[in-house]
């Protein structure tokens, strides 16, 4: 049974093909519209266009403090797991607490963990911290499950923004049988046999952000698949 579609958008790198992305998702919605990225700050304007537009929950991925905002409905709280850098681990989100603490959001903590796509990812260079090698599903499915254990109410995989390969659909089967909370996985998906692949693995909900910002003509056939 297909599992659900998400759409991220980064308000930062929007190209005039975003516009067409988001008519064709007012006319047929995805699961979730994610906005965020690594960098740049929030634009609570693109955001509140958004849910006007588009009958879906806006769901927060944020890559640092500033990028909050009251205009969404859900905020993944990442902490960087599969890294050492404290500053992704709890550092900004002592940042944010004191912000948080009087918001309206729904918040979901998420154990992130980058994993090798086949080049350096955005998030690899602002964080400092090196993916996951793809072959290494061990330190994967053990990275998650501590994740898990310290309260974590999602697990992402991430292979990037642009990735050459998405996350190896061994480990997310492996990950998937460790863990019982949301699995979300992301980056290098550029096909629905991609997405169907990953939803067979074992994801509760596929992202695809930068493929469908470049050739928005193809978001029916994903959507198509989760129908």
């Amino acid at each position: 049974m297909p599992g659900q579609l998400a759409i991220l958008i980064d308000p930062d790198k929007r190209v005039p093909s975003t516009g067409h992305l988001v008519d064709l998702m007012a006319v047929n919605p995805p699961d979730y519209v994610f906005v965020g990225g690594s960098t740049g700050p929030a634009d609570d304007h693109f955001i509140q266009s958004i849910r006007t537009r588009i009958q879906a929950p806006v769901v927060l991925f944020p890559g640092n403090a500033a990028q909050l905002s009251e205009e969404a409905d859900t905020l993944l709280l990442l902490s960087l797991i599969s890294g050492r850098n404290p500053d992704l681990l709890i550092g900004r989100h002592v940042e944010a607490a004191a912000r948080l603490r009087h918001s309206r959001l729904k918040i979901v903590p998420t154990g992130y963990l980058l994993i090798d796509g086949g080049r350096e990812s955005t998030v690899e260079r602002v964080s400092g911290t090196r993916p996951i090698e793809r072959n290494d599903i061990e330190l994967a499915v053990n990275t998650a499950y501590a994740g898990q254990l310290l309260g974590m109410q999602a697990i992402y995989l991430e292979a990037g923004s642009g990735a050459l390969q998405p996350v190896p659909t061994a480990m997310i089967k492996a990950v998937r049988a460790a863990v019982s909370c949301r699995l979300i996985v992301g980056g290098g998906l550029r096909s629905r046999q991609d997405a169907e692949a990953a939803w067979q693995a074992g994801a509760d909900v596929v992202v695809v952000g930068n493929h469908l910002e470049r050739f928005p003509d193809r978001y029916p056939e994903f959507r198509q698949a989760v129908r």
